[in-house]
């Protein structure tokens, strides 16, 4: 039975990373964009990852920042995976990746008009800039940074481009099992479908998460 992959994003507390791995995520991903209400210094991002235990991949998101501030994160913050969330063109990708040697994700903001060839030529642009280039993660448009909390359509994703995405945008324990049934993404993101409020995780909301992406699995 294949297994689809979760990060539950926005991680601000310990209590959610305790609850979040205890839960079966895969990634947790940590916000290093000060305009975010879920952002954490990169000390504290540091303290949070390292009670993380081994194979739970940290992610860090990024918008815009420059070289020297990735550095800087990374010196403090041990992430695995970079989380491009900006304006970031194919080659400041590359380079910020390159400067600390680390994979990195590039997030597509998916809009009505969206084309499946659009995702597949925006996917070769970066692969083809980068050797630690891993893949899109999709989400919905809007006219701001970070996610949307809103669903996009699913079915502009090309079969032959789902099992290589993650995907996000509106995601939820009710909407959750279809969209996985319905994508066969390789990965979700979630961050305020398993919120109280902005920054605050629900353990409850999480498993609930958790529950409806491993019946769509079930299913395959």
């Amino acid at each position: 039975m294949p297994r689809t992959r979760i990060k539950i994003c926005g991680i601000t507390r310990d209590e959610d990373v305790c609850s979040a791995v205890r839960l079966g995520a895969d990634a947790l991903g940590f916000v290093f964009y000060a305009a975010s209400p879920r952002y954490v210094s990169a000390a504290r991002a540091g303290a949070l990852m390292a009670a993380m235990p081994p194979f739970v991949t940290p992610v860090a998101l990024f918008v815009n920042a420059s070289v020297e501030e990735v550095i800087e994160v990374a010196r403090l913050a041990p992430f695995a995976l970079l989380q491009f969330h900006g304006d970031e063109t194919p080659v400041q990708c590359a380079a910020i990746a390159a400067a600390v040697n680390r994979p990195f994700m590039r997030v597509f903001r998916v809009k009505p008009d969206t084309s499946a060839a659009d995702l597949l030529k925006y996917e070769l642009e970066y692969r083809a800039a980068s050797p630690l280039f891993s893949s899109l993660l999709l989400d919905t448009f809007v006219d701001a940074y970070g996610g949307a909390g809103k669903v996009f359509d699913w079915s502009l994703i090309p079969k032959e481009l789902a099992p290589r995405v993650v995907l996000s945008g509106g995601l939820s324990a009710s909407n959750a099992t279809d969209a996985v049934a319905r994508v066969r993404p390789f990965a979700v993101d979630i961050s305020s479908g398993v919120e109280q409020h902005k920054g605050i995780k629900d353990a409850r909301k999480i498993a609930d998460f958790v529950e409806a992406v491993r019946a769509a699995d079930a299913t395959s």
